[in-house]
């Protein structure tokens, strides 16, 4: 009788440390799984940056733009000052008029300088809506541009041309320290009077 007893503890003990040892496992594997899935960045933890620039829009297709209408997807990605140059073939182009025209003086001169102006991007609608949404901004940009310009310049095709770089990074300025990213790829005049 003393011997059952003793077998019975002994039974006890062994199914505790058994019992005891897989929470120890279950729980160490538990925590190293999570940690394992918050370092990847698969769950929890510290979020990965996303990315919420325009994206460029490939001919013939129409991206999906959070807070847009239906689409399928934009994709690639350029520098963050403008649109390239190069390879219109390659992406779509946006057209957005701004609707005032701008009036300013030429700098040291008694003429006085008014343009239209309609800007273009190969980004996706982002950019158009960052436009509008500075709109204030941008146009003091261009008007201090415009300031800027000699009476020389206005009269010569070059001098256009080169004016509306300026515009360009003007603009680009603008609205890079507004949203973070640039994204005019070129400006039109659609009206231009020097008096």
């Amino acid at each position: 009788m003393s011997d059952e007893p003793k077998k019975k503890k002994k039974g006890k003990m062994g199914k505790m440390l058994m019992i005891g040892g897989a929470l120890v496992l279950l729980i160490g594997g538990g925590a190293g799984a999570g940690v394992y899935f918050v370092r990847s960045g698969m769950v929890g933890g510290e979020a990965k940056p996303v990315d919420n620039r325009p994206q460029l829009v490939l001919k013939g297709t129409k991206p999906k733009v959070e807070g847009e209408g239906e689409g399928g997807e934009g994709g690639g990605e350029a520098s963050a000052e403008s649109a390239p140059s190069e390879g219109g073939e390659k992406y779509e182009s946006s057209y957005f008029p701004m609707e005032k025209e701008f009036t300013s003086n030429l700098r040291d001169s008694v003429h006085l300088i008014q343009v239209g102006l309609a800007v273009s991007t190969n980004y996706d609608q982002r950019v158009i809506n960052h436009l509008k949404a500075h709109e204030i901004a941008v146009r003091s940009a261009v008007l201090m541009t415009l300031g800027e310009t000699d009476e020389e310049q206005v009269f010569s095709a070059e001098g256009k041309t080169a004016l509306q770089k300026r515009l360009v990074k003007a603009i680009n300025a603008v609205l890079i320290e507004k949203e973070g990213f640039g994204g005019v790829g070129n400006v039109y005049f659609t009206n231009f009077i020097v008096q």
